[in-house]
């Protein structure tokens, strides 16, 4: 609201949205209140009825006083429970609409469920996991389809890195593999077992992500790290965040690992809270662990610094690693050049750059960009 400067616009729409509540409320207690009023005039016309008759009849002798006193208390305790018929109706109306939208909450099918005698991922197993796509197809739309026959395999431990254009359909691949969609066509397996085959939870369990959009609670920053596995003691939090070169920061913080971050992280930096979420990745201690653009929000120094500690904590584990920048994937054992939903180029990267092809050209004009900075830099 601040960049575009629509606070006046924004308080506009929280009156209206104001004014709208206020006629519903209003109506409603006017409604509530015409029907007390109602019902008190009727029930009071009939208790002066009743009474009346009950009069005539002790003054003919028919009643005796007691009676009369009998009739007047079983009208009583008649009526007054008849007051709160309103209320009681509007909470009762209430109530029906709240079940109401709950059993509708509840019919919605699970999209992504368990498939019955679904197994957890073995965990005995030592070592990462191998991933292998074999022809999956996928699209979030069944008119539209993102992946088309995408094939490849990560063995135990190795690097593979998918490039590619915006749009590609790259960071779909993780999403696939953490098992938030299903494919439409083509298996996506681990250790040889098909991902739906798998209880999600397990399989979730042995992946880390870093993500490219990074997404904090407004809570502590050890609370942050030690997302990534709760329970984690201090000493293991803070060696987490040494790893990912944020201990130093942290420590220079007047409330340390209690500095509150502020709602999605709003009191930190890109960089920071890529780093942090680097830490919480670390913490997981992951058999499979993917990198979306990991190291997007950093500088070049500080890129080179978290490149080591991330090469260190991919060691042993397979890894996929999801980029634009392409001096972060150049050590990798096999690049996936991704364009429009295809592998168009697969290799590692000097092959790719003796091909003179489409990651060639992306790694000239990537150079061209970066010697375009370090010019304007130097000139500053």
């Amino acid at each position: 609201m601040k960049y575009f400067g629509n606070e006046a616009h924004e308080a506009r729409r929280f009156d209206d949205a104001n004014a709208r509540y206020e006629r519903a409320a209003v109506k409603t207690q006017v409604t509530l209140n015409m029907l007390n009023i109602g019902q008190a005039i009727i029930i009071a016309g009939g208790l002066t009825l009743i009474m009346l008759m009950a009069a005539q009849g002790v003054q003919s002798g028919r009643m005796t006083v007691g009676k009369f006193v009998l009739v007047n208390t079983y009208l009583m305790q008649l009526y007054q429970p008849l007051n709160f018929l309103g209320f009681v109706y509007a909470s009762i109306k209430q109530g029906m609409v709240d079940m109401e939208q709950m059993f509708r909450l509840l019919s919605v099918a699970e999209e992504i469920a368990d498939a019955p005698g679904a197994l957890p991922l073995s965990s005995g197993v030592a070592g990462p996991g191998s991933v292998v796509f074999e022809d999956v197809r996928f699209g979030y739309r069944s008119d539209r389809e993102i992946l088309h026959g995408i094939s490849f395999t990560a063995g135990a431990g190795a690097k593979v890195a998918i490039v590619g254009p915006t749009g590609a359909g790259k960071s779909t691949i993780s999403r696939l593999l953490f098992r938030f969609y299903d494919v439409t066509g083509g298996r996506v397996l681990i250790d040889g077992r098909d991902v739906r085959e798998i209880t999600q939870d397990s399989l979730r369990a042995a992946i880390g992500v870093v993500p490219q959009d990074t997404v904090l609670f407004n809570d502590t920053i050890r609370y942050n790290i030690a997302y990534g596995r709760v329970g984690a003691t201090q000493a293991e939090v803070e060696q987490a965040a040494r790893q990912a070169q944020v201990h130093d920061f942290v420590a220079r913080l007047p409330d340390g690992y209690d500095t509150m971050v502020g709602e999605r992280g709003l009191k930190l930096s890109g960089g920071e809270k890529q780093r942090v979420a680097i830490a919480r990745t670390i913490l997981k201690d992951p058999r499979i662990l993917i990198l979306d653009e990991a190291t997007s929000a950093l500088d070049t120094r500080t890129e080179q610094e978290i490149g080591t500690a991330l090469r260190n904590v991919a060691a042993n584990r397979t890894t996929l690693v999801i980029a634009h920048r392409l001096s972060t994937v150049i050590d990798s054992d096999e690049i996936l050049v991704l364009v429009d939903g295809q592998i168009a180029e697969r290799g590692t990267h000097a092959r790719l750059l003796e091909r003179a092809g489409v990651y060639a050209d992306m790694w000239l004009r990537q150079a061209e960009q970066e010697t375009v900075a370090g010019e304007i830099e130097t000139a500053a």
